[in-house]
């Protein structure tokens, strides 16, 4: 396998992919932790509580254990099965994914401004910070975007988009097809998210549009370059858009 095939490779396998993302979940628990000390009523990423409401519902702090315990162990499992069939780590591989996540995250912004605006018929559309967010102190924007480039890819990219691909499956669609659906549907959804709840922004077609492409956007990262990439990619964008 020629090396920049092998590395595409590596870069999506779970060995590689998983552990590059668990430091983002490190960074986020522990300035969450610091901002809300134990409590489970502190400002979180939006996705982060809907993931955790069913654990809270059931056990309070207790639930949120749970579930910690539950996304990590699944994740330490998923990781050693692939570094016991391969027996191979290699930290250069890192150092190219954060590369790789720097760079999309730059650029990011940029692309889905202008598909916005091509698809608003030229209305120039400008990234800004996020309404809500602007309030909040930097640490707590800091924390809140690195949740958001990991519960949000999880919440949004590995469960609802495969669950609305695995329903076009079971109704008869073609892969293609289920797919195809289930990207664009998600996006919507993913965009509707952020105008949900006492944090939400004012509902805007241009901000909305932003969003929904950016979901497309997400999904397409997530699938070519795997979840650690996009999970980076969408926590380094929104922390540059918050340090602007």
């Amino acid at each position: 396998m020629p090396p920049t095939s092998r590395y595409r490779s590596l870069t999506r396998s779970a060995r590689y992919s998983l552990l590059f993302a668990l430091p983002l979940l490190l960074l986020y628990e522990l300035l969450a932790f610091i901002l809300s000390g134990d409590s489970i009523a502190g400002v979180r990423n939006g996705a982060d509580v809907l993931l955790k409401s069913v654990f809270i519902a059931l056990g309070g702090r207790r639930g949120v254990v749970v579930f910690g315990i539950l996304l990590v162990g699944t994740a330490l499992i998923l990781i050693y099965r692939d570094w016991k069939r391969n027996r191979e780590l290699n930290p250069r591989v890192f150092l190219g994914m954060m590369a790789e996540s720097v760079v999309y995250a730059l650029l990011f912004g940029f692309v889905a401004a202008s598909l916005t605006s091509l698809l608003l018929h030229g209305t120039l559309y400008t990234v800004s910070a996020q309404t809500a967010m602007e309030k909040m102190s930097l640490p707590t924007q800091l924390m809140i975007s690195l949740g958001a480039g990991l519960y949000e890819e999880l919440l949004f990219r590995v469960l609802l988009v495969a669950a609305l691909a695995k329903g076009g499956l079971l109704l008869g669609w073609k892969p293609v097809t289920a797919g195809i659906v289930a990207t664009l549907l998600g996006a919507l959804i993913f965009s509707a998210f952020h105008y949900i709840g006492p944090y939400g922004d004012p509902l805007e077609l241009s901000s909305f549009t932003f969003r929904a492409i950016a979901g497309v956007l997400f999904s397409a990262l997530y699938l070519l370059r795997g979840f650690g990439i996009a999970a980076w990619t969408h926590a380094l964008y929104d922390v540059f858009l918050s340090l602007r």
